[in-house]
């Protein structure tokens, strides 16, 4: 959804409230401390009164806009734009778009990125894995920060990823790059009698001797990069895609936030053809 049929379809604040609460409740509304449907409108204050428990309370109470300053269609507006964003959208650009200080929109950008998470459905069929490492160079960091003088994934944060061919991506950061660490993450997303797809990392070998997966390897230290159908080169897209938008746009990310960013690109990614991101993140956003 563009910004320009986000302002057609949702004009005033009060389509905003609207259309949350028929999103959320459909027509009936619900206390969301007692569940009791047995509520009484208020609509001058745009709020509900619980018969039951005695409380009042709003369509957005629990949900990622709760106790939100912030205009509901600049919440609106905040979405589209994130999803619109191939590669995301810093604070400070998303602040001077909807008029919000930094702070403001960094917030809002966690509380989103909080809603941007998928079902757990188990990735079937061809599935590509791959690890990769985000952080800087140590030689570009300040000599008091650097972790030593060595290279490649020194002072870098390991992440995996498992992408299913013509379908989701999954991805998540990593404590390690160990055999038992990768083969955990590929039985708990993939379904049994799946193709794994990996590179020659020692991580991945024994991954079909329990006759759970085929494996196939690739061999990038031989120069082999497609091997009849295997490759990996999607997931490495991916990859790309991510990378980009972390240096270009966020330059820094801490690893206690960095599985956020990735549930956002990850979001994106998986709803790169489809028509309904944007309903799925406000239905997301309220049961957050």
């Amino acid at each position: 959804m563009n910004i320009i049929q986000l302002y057609k379809r949702f004009p005033t604040q009060e389509d905003c409230r609207e259309h949350i609460e028929v999103v959320r409740w459909n027509g009936k509304p619900k206390c969301p401390y007692c569940s009791s449907v047995r509520v009484t409108p208020a609509p001058k204050e745009s709020r509900y009164h619980c018969n039951s428990c005695n409380t009042s309370f709003s369509g957005t109470v629990q949900t990622i806009f709760h106790k939100s300053k912030v205009d509901l269609q600049k919440w609106f507006l905040a979405i589209a734009l994130v999803l619109n964003a191939k590669k995301g959208i810093s604070a400070r650009q998303l602040a001077r778009d909807i008029e919000v200080n930094k702070n403001t929109a960094w917030l809002m950008l966690m509380r989103i990125r909080k809603a941007m998470r998928d079902q757990g459905d188990l990735l079937e069929g061809i599935v590509e894995a791959d690890e990769t490492y985000i952080g800087g160079k140590e030689k570009n960091k300040h000599k008091s920060k650097r972790a030593n003088l060595g290279r490649g994934a020194v002072g870098k944060t390991a992440v995996m990823g498992l992408l299913q061919r013509g379908g989701k991506v999954k991805a998540r950061k990593i404590s390690g790059t160990d055999m038992r660490t990768l083969h955990t993450l590929i039985k708990e997303n993939v379904k049994d009698g799946s193709h794994i797809m990996t590179d020659e990392w020692g991580g991945y070998y024994g991954i079909s001797s329990k006759k759970d997966y085929k494996h196939s390897i690739v061999r990038h230290s031989k120069g082999n990069y497609v091997d009849a159908n295997a490759h990996t080169n999607t997931i490495e897209g991916f990859w790309a895609l991510l990378k980009r938008g972390i240096y270009g746009q966020y330059h820094h990310i801490s690893d206690k936030h960095l599985n956020a960013y990735i549930n956002e690109f990850c979001f994106r990614y998986n709803r790169r053809d489809a028509g309904a991101a944007f309903e799925t993140l406000i239905l997301n956003a309220i049961t957050a």
